[in-house]
């Protein structure tokens, strides 16, 4: 059966990973996502030592499911393609700045005259209304920005340091797929379209302090930011005999078990710990009483006992030890699959399951214009008005 988005077309103008992961998720459930490219292509297909120049390997990640059009937008021409494809479209996303997206004379309110029901929807740094709003924005900039970068300061006191991930990119890139799809829910309930504005800053300062706004939450504060439990120095996979494992002994059964197991009933009956509010409130003294014990036994050892005690266990992948993990590989997380271009690459699923309308790995990541001729023959181009369009510079690749 066809994905929950099938019939729904994107014009998707994004670049990098911010937009690429939002439209991958639409794409996935089943939209038509037409990625618009400049003629030197989205610069992430770059990065990565690729087989084939300009298909490196974050791209072919992150843009599956899409269709590659690639116009020079400095040419009227590609513009006037750009608008006559709007009006066959149900969204128009980028993630450029506003006003360079209005220079092009493809903002907001020029394509609501052209199709009053489309969603127009874009990723930037900053909220537009805000001082920073015609800042350009990286991911390592509003890593900084937000606090995220400070979070191994507090827990070992050294410098401030960047996530070792896009985390803001991807983070961001989810909530503005969620926007999108709001947005075209409302537009199923009224007819409207709307402009829907999707911030970096705000998103995942928004995603940190779900937690760590904690004792400033209330004002006056009745303690500071930062949910100590998870900014304890002891908060890290436990190290055993021979490696590391991640354990949780949570509730009361759980915790008697592990403690008696390892010979420590005073753990039990001392006040820090003797209840799970008191030890949800004395986690670092807990993290570093568990850190002590979980050394005396082995990793295969230790991961018996939890399976056996139920006690909530993990243990410590590696990146490299993800391809052969056996949940995922019983779930079909990764498939390999043969590129037309790139010969076998390794992919990973979509992590949504719907009942009746599954995802789908359709297409591939798709060569720079590739799909450009059927892209505009599809919204109604001649073969004419394609021909001319490429005679002209405007339309590029493909050949």
């Amino acid at each position: 059966m066809p994905g929950p988005l099938d019939g729904i077309r994107v014009i998707d103008l994004t670049g990098v990973v911010l937009g690429p992961v939002a439209t991958m998720h639409l794409g996935d459930m089943g939209a038509d996502i037409i990625k618009v490219e400049p003629p030197e292509g989205d610069v992430i297909r770059n990065p990565g030592n690729p087989k084939t120049p300009k298909m490196g390997p974050i791209f072919l990640a992150a843009n599956r499911n899409k269709r590659s059009l690639c116009l020079d937008l400095k040419r009227p021409e590609a513009i006037a393609a750009v608008k006559r494809l709007v009006a066959t479209a149900d969204v128009f996303v980028h993630n450029n700045r506003p006003e360079a997206i209005e220079r092009l004379g493809l903002g907001y309110d020029v394509l609501k005259a052209i199709n009053p029901r489309l969603v127009y929807a874009f990723g930037l740094g900053y909220k537009r209304s805000g001082p920073y709003g015609h800042k350009a924005a990286y991911d390592d900039l509003v890593q900084g920005a937000s606090g995220a970068s400070m979070l191994q300061s507090r827990i070992d006191g050294g410098p401030p340091r960047f996530l070792p991930s896009l985390m803001i990119d991807k983070t961001t890139g989810l909530h503005l797929a969620m926007g999108i799809l709001a947005a075209l829910v409302h537009r199923e309930r009224t007819g409207e379209g709307q402009l829907v504005e999707v911030p970096m800053l705000e998103s995942f300062a928004g995603f940190l302090l779900v937690e760590h706004l904690f004792g400033a939450t209330w004002v006056p504060p009745r303690g500071g930011s930062g949910y100590d439990r998870v900014l304890s120095e002891h908060r890290r996979p436990y190290r055993t005999k021979d490696g590391y494992i991640c354990a949780l002994p949570y509730n009361e059964k759980q915790w008697a078990a592990f403690t008696t197991e390892l010979g420590r009933p005073d753990l039990t009956t001392d006040p820090r710990f003797a209840t799970l509010t008191a030890r949800s409130n004395n986690q670092p003294a807990v993290q570093q009483i568990i850190a002590e014990l979980i050394q005396t036994r082995t990793t295969d050892e230790w991961l018996a006992f939890f399976e056996k005690a139920d006690i909530p266990h993990m243990r410590v992948n590696d990146l490299d030890d993800l391809f052969n993990d056996p949940h995922l590989t019983a779930t079909g997380f990764f498939v390999e699959r043969e590129h037309p271009q790139e010969g076998a690459i390794r992919t990973t699923a979509s992590p949504f399951e719907f009942e009746k309308t599954p995802t789908e790995y359709r297409l591939h990541a798709p060569a720079l214009g590739s799909d450009g001729r059927q892209v505009l023959s599809d919204a109604g181009f001649t073969e004419a008005e394609i021909t001319a369009l490429k005679t002209s510079g405007a339309l590029r690749g493909g050949d």
